[in-house]
């Protein structure tokens, strides 16, 4: 086959075709216009490019329409071939969105669109979202509001912003009591909860789950929260390990307590190691931090979370000063290992009561 021909073909298959036929659904809550999500059971697959590419978040297998024929069904590059060539018209049915598309033209840019939406007040929509549906405590929402994080989202939702490595916002988490999704012509970064220049890099699957463990642990000063924004793009990857490369850091997995988080985290330790700096694996026993944080008890919680693993932790031993200083930690020697008196369960959290 020439050339021209593998364009054509590529051109007019796009990914969706090959997935939909596979038997992948889109997961709409979870995909935004540029990024599709798709689902087969456990299996994920992200769709980019206006559908001519693709990647496996749970894996670094990445390609264009052939390679994903390939990928799913384990089969040559000409058989491959055959098996594109014969969706040629096929339609696959794309999602109607909840928003209709904007003319590029009418399209803000992402400075434009985020200075435009108001702050977060005490009482605001997105305030009694975050306070009285997901459990986060007026103290945590206000720390966010005053780190310039948080904006008031359309119908009840909040914006949770993603920066890039010199601060820049580059998109945002929506969520809200009828919507979760991504920033329109956004990019995911990081979303940052906490002081920049300190060691431990908790790295959740979501802004508010950063912001539940960052309450759960008393908002220790010695760490900064991430959140991926439930995906793990390029940028995500390159932010994560320019952070971590840093000297002295710990890299905290605190992703889900399921089969994904389970894929990030074993990514997380895979580039702790490359870089050489600390890893530490702590899993809720929730299947994520604010369905733990709102599993606790109104006055007193004993988070369930447990450092599974601990890898060249290069973090002092005992209790740390500051205002979370009555927490426990888990002590550990500079091989990683437990010290003394000190079990796998490790960390015992008391939570703050409700407000």
């Amino acid at each position: 086959m020439k050339r021209t021909e593998l364009e054509e073909l590529r051109e007019r298959v796009p990914c969706a075709a090959v997935l939909e036929k596979a038997g992948f659904a889109i997961d709409l809550a979870e995909s935004t216009r540029n990024a599709g999500k798709y689902r087969r059971g456990d299996a994920i697959v992200i769709v980019i490019h206006a559908g001519k590419g693709w990647f496996d978040p749970l894996s670094d297998a990445k390609g264009d329409v052939f390679g994903l024929v390939k990928y799913l069904d384990g089969v040559s590059f000409v058989e491959g071939l055959e098996r594109v060539a014969a969706l040629v018209g096929f339609v696959p049915k794309y999602p109607v969105w909840p928003r209709p598309p904007r003319g590029s033209s009418s399209v803000r840019s992402i400075l434009e669109r985020w200075a435009s939406r108001r702050r977060p007040w005490s009482g605001s929509p997105a305030w009694r979202y975050l306070r009285d549906e997901r459990g986060l405590p007026d103290s945590i929402i206000r720390a966010a509001v005053r780190d310039h994080v948080l904006r008031e989202g359309p119908q009840g939702s909040m914006w949770a912003a993603h920066r890039d490595e010199v601060g820049a916002i580059t998109g945002w988490e929506e969520r809200g009591p009828q919507w979760r999704g991504f920033s329109t012509g956004g990019t995911k970064r990081l979303f940052r909860f906490g002081p920049a220049a300190v060691p431990r890099l908790c790295v959740t699957e979501a802004a508010i789950d950063a912001m539940s463990l960052s309450d759960l642990e008393h908002t220790r000063s010695d760490s900064l929260y991430l959140s991926t924004g439930g995906g793990w793009a390029p940028a995500t990857d390159d932010a994560i390990r320019a952070l971590a490369a840093s000297a002295g850091a710990l890299l905290v997995a605190a992703t889900d307590n399921n089969r994904q988080g389970e894929a990030y985290a074993a990514r997380l330790k895979t580039m702790a190691i490359a870089i050489g700096c600390g890893f530490e694996r702590l899993r809720p026993a929730q299947v994520d931090w604010n369905a733990e944080l709102q599993a606790a008890p109104a006055i007193e919680h004993e988070a369930k979370g447990r450092r599974e693993e601990t890898i060249g932790c290069r973090m002092p031993a005992g209790r740390v000063k500051g205002s979370y200083a009555r927490v426990p930690r888990p002590l550990t020697r500079p091989d990683g290992e437990a010290a003394a008196g000190e079990g796998s369960e490790g960390l015992k959290v008391m939570a703050r009561p409700r407000r």
